[in-house]
């Protein structure tokens, strides 16, 4: 099973390294998978997905840009803004440089490409 996940946004791919968990198994199950997210709060672009995901949520305390994690049960969000959170979420994976990702995902909705690597 591959670990790297490869996320294109316009003409612009960044990696991500998923972790090992139940919830990262069902959502490689999904891929590929090209949705349009909608922005939210300046910070996160987010999508839900037609079906839930096993969850194992926890409060990370700090979102880091690059995250993508699953907010409740079918919430497939990637951040692009580092800050402070009260709120749980099931990590899925993080991009492994973000750097230019706030820009390539804009400040609206954004098609997003998911698929493994």
């Amino acid at each position: 099973m591959s670990t790297r996940l490869r996320i294109r946004i316009g003409s612009e791919t960044f990696t991500a390294t998923l972790l090992d968990n139940p919830t990262v198994t069902a959502f490689r199950a999904r891929l590929p998978l090209t949705v349009t997210m909608v922005e939210l709060n300046g910070n996160e672009k987010y999508y839900e997905l037609p079906q839930s995901l096993p969850t194992n949520a926890a409060n990370p305390g700090t979102i880091q840009a690059g995250d993508l994690l699953l907010y409740g049960s079918n919430t497939l969000v990637l951040f692009y803004e580092t800050f402070t959170t009260s709120y749980r979420y099931t990590r899925l994976g993080r991009i492994d440089n973000p750097t230019g990702l706030a820009a390539a995902l804009g400040r609206g909705n954004v098609a997003v490409t998911f698929e493994l690597q």
